[in-house]
């Protein structure tokens, strides 16, 4: 598990305080930056094809593998920064 910073936490809860909900594209983006700055390369198993959201949020997360902590969390800072 990575160490997180300061800017992410913040950028983290700025994430709760959005004026207007993303696309599910956006969503899916956020989540996977938020999973590997969190806790790195994604070693969870890959859900069925019955549960499509969590099949969804594995693949966007999977495509981030080798992607450091560091760079995912200053991605999704930035994410976070062109939404707010």
């Amino acid at each position: 598990m990575s160490t997180t910073t300061p800017a992410f936490e913040a950028a983290v809860a700025q994430s709760k305080e959005l004026s207007e909900r993303p696309d599910n594209a956006t969503l899916l983006k956020i989540y996977a930056l938020y999973k590997q700055g969190a806790a790195g390369d994604n070693a969870e198993p890959k859900p069925g094809f019955g549960d499509m959201v969590a099949r969804a949020k594995w693949d966007a997360w999977s495509k981030l593998q080798g992607t450091p902590s560091s760079a995912a969390q200053q991605q999704y800072i930035e994410l976070i920064d062109s939404l707010s």
